[in-house]
């Protein structure tokens, strides 16, 4: 492993570890500890089970779920980590399945959210790259009626994922994958009505390695089959509600085909949008689904105010989007069950989204989204934020503006700014919706203490993660890395370097999280409503733990503890 350590990258690491300890000892001495201090500790206080089947074993898929169940006292249950998919290796289908059906006898579950493509193919990464036979589709319709069969009562969320308009792996070569790019554009704007220039189509169409093309194209229509078999569950009523998802789109494609296909397919079976809904993203639908049916059992149909932080920024197409960032959080808001406000006086709550880009001279915004956080909270309005950057950079970004400000960021409802805009906003509405939910269901102190200690768990989470790391430590990570040699960082070897990389990881962060810690904006207190009447808390410690959970820089697994303190 020395071998891999350049002298330079030794010197930094030395700095990493050491310099963190020195400024803790520091402030230590700075500020003696309270001998006195009534402490709030998240508690497992669990109300609902709801057995999850995520798309794959990333934390956005997996653990966010997890962790946002608990802020509404819902015990969400996962398969085991041996039957989980591994980045590029597939999950045990089979054994999911005989686990899913074994968790059932042992104990009723209020709803079961599921993912096809880990069902069928063992995971997202498993789906994008390998075909599944007209058997192995059978099979997993089987199960699905047989499980509505042996559990009527318990409903399922089912959700599938169209694939993206980049060609799977298998397809190799720099200029074939860019052509076959281009053809699927080219395609796509000629699909819907606008002219393109044919012969440069059918140059590419020829161009093309037939088996290739053809490869590309029947994942597609494998894909429809499959989607149009789910539709037809769902009219029978086995699935109750069904969600297909469009990842990583672009406005002009193959995928947008197969989408808008669907789309009729979907009206023709005479079915609503409350039973088959399509959606921009993947990754948070899981989660958005969990939020969607703890409000539908509660109930609730939030009220949702959406602002923007400058008048164009509805309108703007963010990366690895089909749709612009007004429709794709409209649509997120009625994939809640929720209804678009015209006022946050008339709202539930407000989610306040910032789509900062740099090359637009749209920086100036930070300032007055400040103030309109500011705003909100000086109203008594509560305010999520989505913090998005267009070029994935934390210039772009509002977070840094809140903190020089002192902005109470425990006062949020919600942070997300993970780099797609359809993840970061649907991650935001899904945490304030049951994090709400939550308030209006807690029967003790006790309990309100310890809903908002998991949320701000997940609160805390999302800020470590999104901004400290995927805006800020990231660089600097792959740069080690690939002075060391690793010139591909989604392809790490973390059988023989895992020590190494996490401790790189973990020693940056220490140093975010000491320096934030001490920060007024973390440390403002923040009300919370009891049945007592409202307390106030404030974070009095926090601490993280990360690692890298699959061979690659993009995520990270993260788990905060914050501990809370009640102010007199």
């Amino acid at each position: 492993m020395h071998a891999l350590f350049p002298k330079l990258d030794q010197r930094l690491l030395f700095l990493l570890l050491v310099l963190p300890l020195l400024a803790l000892g520091a402030w230590f001495l700075r500020h003696p500890q309270e001998p006195s201090a009534t402490l709030v500790y998240p508690q497992q206080m669990m109300k609902h089970r709801v057995i999850l089947i995520p798309l794959d074993g990333r934390p956005p898929c997996r653990q966010f779920v997890i962790d946002a169940g608990r802020i509404s006292g819902i015990e969400v249950l996962t398969p085991p980590h041996e039957y989980q998919d591994y980045y590029s290796q597939p999950g045990d289908t089979r054994a999911m399945a005989a686990w899913l059906q074994q968790s059932l006898e042992e104990q009723p579950a209020d709803a079961i959210i599921l993912s096809v493509d880990q069902l069928l193919y063992g995971g997202l990464l498993a789906a994008r790259e390998h075909p599944a036979t007209e058997a192995q589709v059978e099979t997993l319709l089987q199960f699905l009626e047989s499980l509505h069969q042996a559990h009527p009562e318990i409903p399922i969320y089912a959700f599938s994922i169209l694939p993206r308009l980049t060609p799977q792996d298998t397809i190799d070569g720099y200029e074939e994958r860019r052509d076959i790019m281009a053809y699927s554009r080219l395609a796509g704007r000629k699909a819907a009505g606008l002219a393109i220039d044919e012969g440069k189509l059918q140059a590419l169409h020829d161009k093309i390695p037939p088996s290739s093309l053809e490869r590309y194209l029947s994942h597609f229509r494998e894909n429809a089959i499959l989607n149009e078999k789910l539709i037809d569950l769902t009219r029978q009523g086995i699935l109750t509600r069904l969600v297909l998802g469009q990842d990583d789109g672009e406005e002009y494609g193959i995928p947008n085909i197969e989408k808008y296909a669907l789309q009729e397919y979907i009206t023709n079976s005479g079915l609503s949008k409350r039973e088959v809904f399509l959606t921009h993203g993947a990754d948070e639908i899981a989660l958005t689904l969990l939020a969607a049916w703890q409000n539908a059992q509660a109930g609730i149909k939030p009220r949702i105010f959406l602002q923007y932080n400058t008048p164009a920024a509805s309108k703007q197409v963010m990366p690895y989007m089909a749709v612009s960032t007004g429709v794709c959080a409209e649509e997120k808001v009625r994939l809640l069950g929720g209804t678009l406000s015209r006022t946050p006086e008339d709202a539930d709550f407000t989610l306040l989204i910032s789509t900062n880009d740099a090359e637009r001279d749209t920086m100036g915004s930070r300032r007055q989204t400040v103030q309109m956080l500011a705003d909100a909270q000086a109203a008594h309005q509560p305010i999520g934020l989505v913090d998005l950057s267009k070029h994935f950079t934390a210039e772009e970004t509002v977070l840094p503006q809140l903190i020089a400000s002192d902005f109470p960021l425990n006062q949020l409802l919600a942070y997300a700014g993970w780099n797609t805009t359809s993840n970061a906003i649907g991650t935001a509405l899904a945490e304030a919706c049951l994090y709400q939910a939550a308030q209006k269901e807690v029967g003790s102190t006790e309990e309100a203490l310890s809903r908002a200690g998991s949320q701000i768990t997940f609160l805390q989470n999302r800020i470590l993660e999104d901004y400290f790391y995927l805006k800020e430590d990231i660089g600097l990570i792959n740069g080690s890395l690939k002075k060391a040699g690793y010139l591909n960082t989604a392809d790490l070897d973390l059988e023989h370097n895992y020590r190494w990389a996490n401790l790189m990881l973990q020693s940056l962060m220490m140093r975010q999280v000491q320096t934030y810690s001490h920060t007024p904006a973390l440390q403002a207190p923040f009300p919370v409503a009891t049945p007592e009447g409202i307390r106030f808390l404030r974070v009095k410690e926090l601490k993280a733990d990360m690692s890298f959970p699959w061979p690659r820089t993009f995520e990270i697994y993260l788990e905060t503890t914050p501990l809370l303190e009640i102010l007199p």
